[in-house]
């Protein structure tokens, strides 16, 4: 049986300017933007309009995220609690977790390590 064959991860540049960088459109009111990474950490910009659903899912790794604006339903595990912001949570490896955005807003996600998933 073959392993499947880890995609070598290059580093991002050291300097992110919003204006440069492409936006990613995940979902009709759901759109992200990569901001830095390697193959142990990456930062990640996500916009939700009111409504945006981060469907409920788990990985392997652990995320931080910081509430920069609006206002968001987010479950973890059990819990569900309504975040604002200058709130953040913390994901552990394993745990369910998503959200449904109630007034528009920015989310900051950093994960650790990287998303496979979000790189092309």
């Amino acid at each position: 049986m073959s392993k499947k064959k880890k995609k070598k991860i290059k580093a991002s540049k050291e300097f992110f300017f919003k204006k440069e960088e492409k936006w990613e459109q995940v979902d009709p009111k759901i759109k992200r933007q990569i901001q830095g990474m390697d193959d142990k950490i990456m930062l990640v910009k996500a916009k939700f309009k009111k409504g945006g659903v981060g469907q409920l899912h788990k990985h392997y790794h652990s995320q931080v995220t910081y509430v920069a604006s609006g206002e968001f339903e987010m479950t973890i595990g059990d819990e569900i609690k309504t975040i604002k912001k200058g709130d953040s949570y913390y994901i552990p490896p394993h745990v369910m977790h998503g959200c449904t955005c109630t007034k528009p807003g920015t989310l900051i996600d950093v994960f650790s390590p990287y998303r496979e998933d979000f790189v092309g």
